[in-house]
């Protein structure tokens, strides 16, 4: 089959592509342009060019949340501190002990990386409370406070306060 041919399209996905080409040309697109993005668009609604019947009811749709990759993630480190583990430990009674402590480690290490996330969102938020406070009582106060201070200041230098 060359490059370019249609024919494992379907004639719904062969329509499909009909009108988004009009579309795209209505749009004004060039020809070649309008041809291109329809297709592909077709592709990535479908999965590519199929034919119908039983075998190819499943399209090659993936869609991954921040869960699945946070569990992929996990699952990775778990695998490779096992991994290094039974390098580590060889022998029955070894390899059950590393792999617990494999799992222990990989626990750590994703405890780890929430805790620091969580830190990082908490130090952002105080930040941004002081930015706002600061703000707030220089316009709530105003030059008394300021002057006050700076007394309190030069009294503590001199030996007063």
């Amino acid at each position: 089959m060359p490059r370019g041919d249609k024919s494992s399209y379907t004639d719904k996905q062969k329509r499909n592509a009909e009108h988004i080409e009009e579309s795209e040309k209505d749009q004004g697109r060039s020809e070649a342009a309008a041809e291109r993005i329809a297709w592909a668009t077709v592709n990535k609604q479908d999965g590519g060019g199929k034919r119908s019947g039983s075998a190819n009811k499943t399209a090659a749709k993936t869609t991954t949340t921040s869960k699945t990759a946070a569990t992929k993630k996990a699952a990775v480190k778990k695998t490779a501190a096992k991994k290094a583990a039974a390098k580590a430990a060889p022998g029955k009674a070894t390899k059950k002990t590393a792999k617990k402590t494999a799992t222990q480690a990989a626990e750590k290490a994703t405890t780890k990386t929430a805790i620091k996330k969580t830190a990082k969102k908490v130090a952002k938020k105080t930040v941004a409370k002081q930015a706002t406070g600061k703000a707030a009582s220089k316009t709530a106060t105003g030059a008394p406070a300021k002057k006050t201070a700076a007394t309190g200041a030069r009294k503590r230098a001199a030996g007063k306060g």
